[in-house]
């Protein structure tokens, strides 16, 4: 997961700092570029800028502060790892698997591959990504290591591996109780393998912290007939046809009431 963009806020003070510097450089007043102390604060104000910018989806404008930083640093990691995202946000795979590959050979840290991972799993490459993930997942100390682990059953999803899915949504939620996800997907889990107490658990646990849409209207119909409760059974399913009259899990629910 992305974690520890700057604040919108911070964005101008930040294109200020860097501005002072550049008037700094042009008048000749003092060099800070060629110290440094100064190409580091110089570098890392790029590339914070940089991130601020990404934050606030402004993906054209991030581009030339964290060219700046590689300009300082071309190996830097942090800098190739927002560029990738950047990259990634404009649908340019090629490139931002290139800035990935940069960022990683500078630092194996496990935020950029879980970074690199959610891009290859956004890419279809769900073994490689798996692979990536399972290599993020060896550092303990990580403070976003359930964001890995969700990750992780996300993609043995789509690897068709729903034992190996569960565990890992289930390593998840020792990390983090809150992980909606992994919740959802337990309670999914839980309801097709007939361990309906289990299911009831999870859901209830995720409706504590999200909305409904068709997906969880229509498991909750399942689980509340499984339990005999016609009433709150009815009334999802009626919420299900008034929302979601089109989706598969309206006709699904119709499906089953035959």
């Amino acid at each position: 997961m992305r974690k520890g963009f700057i604040k919108s806020g911070r964005v101008a003070a930040l294109a200020s700092l860097l501005a002072v510097i550049a008037g700094c450089v042009q008048t000749g007043d003092v060099q800070p570029l060629r110290t440094d102390s100064g190409r580091e604060q110089a570098k890392q104000a790029y590339i914070q800028l940089g991130k601020g910018y990404l934050q606030e989806g402004l993906t054209s404008r991030a581009k030339a502060p964290l060219q700046s930083a590689l300009e300082i640093d071309s190996a830097d990691p942090e800098a190739h790892e927002v560029m990738a995202l950047v990259f990634q946000q404009e649908m340019e795979p090629a490139l931002a698997d290139k800035h990935f590959r940069k960022a990683l050979a500078g630092q194996r840290s496990a935020r950029i591959l879980n970074n690199y991972g959610s891009f290859l799993f956004e890419e279809g490459a769900y073994e490689k990504a798996m692979e990536i993930y399972k290599e993020a997942a060896e550092d303990s100390m990580y403070p976003s290591r359930a964001w890995v682990f969700e990750n992780m059953g996300l993609t043995a999803l789509k690897l068709d591996d729903k034992a190996s899915a569960g565990h890992y949504f289930q390593r998840a939620l020792r990390l983090d109780s809150s992980q909606r996800r992994s919740l959802l997907e337990m309670a999914s889990l839980s309801y097709e393998a007939r361990d309906y107490s289990g299911a009831r658990q999870y859901y209830e646990s995720y409706m504590q912290q999200s909305g409904h849409d068709a997906r969880t209207l229509l498991l909750g119909a399942r689980i509340a007939s499984v339990f005999q409760m016609r009433d709150e059974a009815a009334s999802l399913g009626l919420r299900l046809k008034q929302l979601y009259p089109a989706s598969p899990e309206y006709k699904a629910y119709l499906m089953e009431q035959r």
